[in-house]
């Protein structure tokens, strides 16, 4: 006589995509301190026992929940980065799509930074982890910039702050004052034209490039 034993279905796949939804959404204004699991599941709408289920642990939702959104920034520059292309464009097309990442997540980034200058080992372990992979792309295409003679020598590190100061600090800064309504109203209207829009990007990009390219 054959027992044949049914396997208890697992739950939905969705709920783990819910989960982390709902995260994004919640760990911008509470951190990893604030975050709980009640409070993630109730905004998912699912039963807090499967965060544990799909995670493992709070710890581990949350480094879930940052390491998804870097993967998708990071699969994308490591495609522009490479290629036919000229040098100089794919530089300048692995600074917008770190620009565009930046701009749509602001919010979590700067509070990954403050969870990790306030000690949270998952934001410093996450940082760790991942800020020498971008670091490493710009670099080699730097490093392949001036070796074709795109670019003069000038020290790496100086390089890359002067093109983050030129492309990306504008977004943060910004953001910051959007964000605690220091923006001036005059200037608050044209934010979006001037500082946030793929145009403005674009233009800081070339200036950078062309910054970078003079030697100056």
């Amino acid at each position: 006589m054959c027992l044949i034993i049914a396997a208890m279905p697992r739950p939905s796949q969705d709920q783990d995509r819910l989960l982390l939804a709902a995260g994004a959404a919640l760990y911008p204004g509470l951190g990893c301190a604030g975050l709980s699991v009640r409070r993630v599941a109730e905004a998912a709408g699912v039963n807090p026992a499967m965060v544990h289920y799909h995670f493992g642990s709070k710890d581990a939702f949350l480094r879930a929940l940052l390491q998804r959104h870097y993967e998708e920034m990071f699969a994308a520059l490591s495609l522009t980065s490479q290629g036919e292309a000229d040098v100089m464009e794919r530089l300048a097309a692995a600074l917008l799509g770190i620009a565009r990442f930046v701009r749509e997540h602001r919010p979590l980034i700067a509070r990954v930074w403050a969870d990790a200058q306030g000690g949270e080992s998952v934001a410093q372990d996450f940082l760790r982890a991942n800020a020498p992979r971008h670091l490493g792309v710009l670099l080699a295409l730097l490093q392949e910039a001036q070796a074709r003679g795109r670019l003069p020598e000038q020290p790496p590190l100086t390089r890359f702050a002067f093109l983050m100061g030129a492309v990306v600090a504008p977004l943060i800064l910004a953001g910051g004052m959007q964000s605690v309504g220091a923006m001036p109203a005059p200037l608050l209207a044209a934010l979006d034209e001037q500082m946030l829009s793929d145009a403005a990007l674009q233009k800081r990009i070339e200036w950078a490039l062309l910054g970078l390219a003079s030697g100056v």
